[in-house]
């Protein structure tokens, strides 16, 4: 596929922009995987790039919490190690499916797990202290988020960020932690499938790579300073704008 300039104008900055949010409260990938959409990749490929550019900016920002102490390791890593065949199930699932068929589900998708996040603000703003989840709980969550992941992507870490406070009662700048390395085990067996499909463009994947590095970073840095302040009403902010894009590209 030829990428022209303008590929990369439209989805460098919406990329640091998903980093940005991802880090703080997941749910990065309901704009970075818009954005290749957008830009004109098709389906399959636009998932294949996300991963491979999403894994890099993942990786820093779960290095940012390691170093911060917001990692509860006995709940994320079994979940991480879940995540890893999870996602790789779930990415060779989509490849499997008809580029029409992933367009279809991602526009029910995407606005779903908006609502879903809509909806479930408040579980994720009053854990349930002391709770700790169970380790064969722990591994279940990463191996049904991870295969979501795979197939699919957006919401992935909001989704764990829900399940570690409601399962497992850690704060939201613990759970975004911990969710960090679980997505980033996900992230890394889904690129992998893809990859092994030439499913993916490393031209635009690692300049925009270089983008997710710089907005997870920033976003990272913020949710250890801040906390819940900057993190709960972070969901909220570009939500409009994605039901836009997707909706755009699937009825152009």
């Amino acid at each position: 596929m030829k990428l022209e300039f303008t590929t990369y104008l439209i989805v460098c900055p919406l990329v640091f922009l998903a980093g940005f949010i991802d880090s703080i409260a997941g749910g990065g990938g309901l704009i970075s995987l818009p954005a290749y959409l957008l830009a004109g990749l098709p389906a399959h490929l636009a998932s294949g790039t996300n991963k491979m550019s999403a894994v890099f900016g993942t990786a820093l920002a779960t290095g940012k919490y390691a170093r911060e102490g917001r990692i509860r390791w006995k709940a994320a890593l079994p979940a991480a190690a879940a995540a890893l065949p999870g996602a790789w199930l779930g990415a060779q699932l989509q490849l499997l499916i008809p580029e029409r068929a992933v367009q279809a589900f991602m526009l029910v998708a995407i606005p779903v797990v908006a609502l879903t996040i809509l909806l479930r603000r408040n579980a994720m703003e009053q854990p349930r202290a002391g709770r700790e989840a169970k380790v064969w709980l722990c591994a279940l969550i990463g191996l049904v988020i991870g295969a979501y992941d795979g197939f699919f992507g957006p919401g992935t870490g909001t989704f764990l960020m829900l399940a570690f406070t409601f399962f497992g009662g850690m704060d939201l700048v613990t759970a975004g932690g911990s969710a960090k390395l679980v997505n980033l085990a996900s992230n890394l067996a889904a690129m992998a499938s893809f990859a092994s499909s030439a499913s993916a463009l490393p031209a635009l994947a690692l300049p925009a790579a270089l983008c997710s590095m710089a907005g997870n970073y920033l976003g990272s840095r913020l949710a250890v300073q801040k906390g819940a302040r900057v993190i709960r009403p972070m969901f909220f902010v570009v939500l409009a704008l994605l039901m836009g894009t997707v909706a755009y590209r699937f009825f152009a």
